[in-house]
């Protein structure tokens, strides 16, 4: 079957589709262009697959095609610590391929995706050859860092509401997630999972940022109302409760 085959083990030549959904593909020159495609694979995970794990050494760099991933590590405790969710458009690693160090976090999917990467190698000979390629991974990383300090932010809050709110705007991050837009695929199950809230009290959440007009709820997902107002509103919990 398969399923039994690791990821590697499935990889496959990219569709002209997934390609056009590769945000820094256009920013490089026909030449480097030409080789980068050559080296592009994809994969298709399903839930609960791996698609990196801690220790394990950076062969490739990552985006993701479609579907939804989160990244997170486990402390010694056993209990694990969600660092971001990765959906549509959203490339990861940088930082580890650049320095080709060992993962120091998992990256899993929450549902059936499609993976795509570039080895090691190439992602090197990119940066070696193409200012293009340099500039989108240097905003990569300069937005990368302003991610995680805000997820930091978040980590420390106590209301569960603000939890909900400043996570959902940064799955809406346009730089990081170009393929987002302004609908995001989610369920409230794997919002949980993001959040490390329970489905009961992140539904509450979503009714009270929809009462706001932040946000609306359509059958599969979210769309975004204002962005600005949902990385900065102090939301009030409406008696109503809302169902993705």
């Amino acid at each position: 079957m398969a399923t039994d085959l690791t990821l590697h083990q499935r990889r496959r030549a990219p569709t002209s589709q997934e390609l056009a959904g590769i945000p820094w593909l256009a920013v490089l020159q026909p030449g480097e262009r030409e080789r980068a495609v050559r080296e592009v694979a994809v994969s298709d995970a399903m839930a609960g697959d791996f698609v990196c794990r801690v220790g394990r050494p950076v062969t490739y760099w990552f985006g993701v095609i479609e579907g939804l991933l989160k990244m997170s590590s486990d402390n010694a405790e056993g209990q694990t610590m969600t660092f971001s969710g990765l959906p549509p458009g959203g490339w990861f690693g940088e930082g580890t391929v650049l320095k080709r160090e060992t993962y120091r976090y998992n990256i899993q999917a929450l549902r059936k995706s499609v993976i795509a990467g570039i080895p090691a190698d190439t992602f090197h000979w990119l940066l070696d050859h193409s200012i293009g390629f340099n500039r989108f991974v240097m905003n990569q990383l300069n937005e990368r860092l302003a991610q995680f300090i805000a997820a930091r932010e978040i980590d420390r809050m106590n209301n569960p509401d603000l939890r909900v709110a400043r996570s959902l705007a940064s799955l809406f991050n346009p730089v990081l997630f170009p393929g987002v837009g302004h609908v995001l695929r989610i369920t409230q199950q794997e919002l949980a999972y993001l959040v490390g809230l329970s489905r009961q009290r992140v539904n509450e959440a979503l009714a009270a940022l929809e009462s706001q007009g932040t946000i609306r709820v359509e059958y599969g997902g979210l769309r975004i109302l204002d962005l600005q107002a949902l990385r900065s509103s102090v939301v009030v919990r409406p008696t109503q409760q809302t169902h993705l």
